[in-house]
């Protein structure tokens, strides 16, 4: 019952995650990701927990998949938000 109920929760999730980013325009997109790399921590640490509480093979590897995507995904995020912060820095010439 408890792997029916947390599939279920997955998968509220998921679609959620779609329906909101899904409807915030393009322009908000990238501020909106950069806010929200805090999330990506709280996701590497819950596939944490569940990769070091795993008892079965299957577990471990989607314990390990989960940290894996959530460690690349934060860090995608900072890319951005230093990508995107350095399009406001003026550069020593243009202060000239």
């Amino acid at each position: 019952m408890n792997g029916i109920v947390a599939l279920y929760v997955f998968m509220l999730a998921g679609f959620t995650g779609y329906e909101v980013i899904r409807r915030v325009p393009s322009i908000l997109h990238t501020p909106l990701m950069s806010g929200s790399n805090f999330v990506h921590g709280i996701v590497v640490v819950g596939a944490l927990d569940a990769l070091f509480g795993a008892t079965s093979t299957t577990g471990r590897v989607l314990g390990f998949l989960g940290v894996l995507l959530g460690a690349a995904n934060a860090a995608g995020g900072y890319a951005v938000t230093e990508r995107m912060l350095a399009m406001f820095r003026t550069s020593a010439k243009e202060a000239k």
